[in-house]
């Protein structure tokens, strides 16, 4: 697996509440190759792919709990539910550029009043 695809996956596997930056999943990636817990091998293009060594799947074996799964269980399933809806929702967005100009404002109107709406909500419970 590449660097990209750690961070495809983690992000994935927290339900996109963790997304490691390039910045810091490849420093660690490098630390974990200098220490022996994972070997990189030839490049598929320009991506170097990486797998664990025995002495990494040791250490692995030793974890317990791993941090996706912690990260993921600390969060309320009705967090996870907005930030899918907030996914789902910045897609459907997304395609009414494509769409005739008064289905536009209509689309506007409607985010227009959902906000009031929300921060209606939220001023409710002060």
């Amino acid at each position: 697996m590449h660097g990209y695809e750690m961070i495809q996956e983690i992000a994935a596997r927290t339900h996109d509440l963790w997304r490691p930056s390039p910045g810091s999943i490849y420093p660690t990636l490098q630390l974990l190759d200098e220490e022996g817990l994972i070997v990189g091998s030839e490049s598929r293009g320009s991506q170097k792919l990486f797998e664990l060594t025995d002495k990494g799947r040791a250490a692995a074996a030793t974890i317990k709990t791993p941090p996706w799964t912690q990260i993921a269980e600390a969060v309320d399933s009705a967090h996870v539910n907005l930030r899918e809806l907030l996914d789902e929702l910045i897609g459907a967005v997304r395609a009414v550029y494509a769409t005739a100009p008064d289905q536009l404002q209509r689309v506007v109107t409607i985010l227009k009043n959902a906000r009031r709406d929300i921060y209606t909500l939220l001023a409710e419970s002060d």
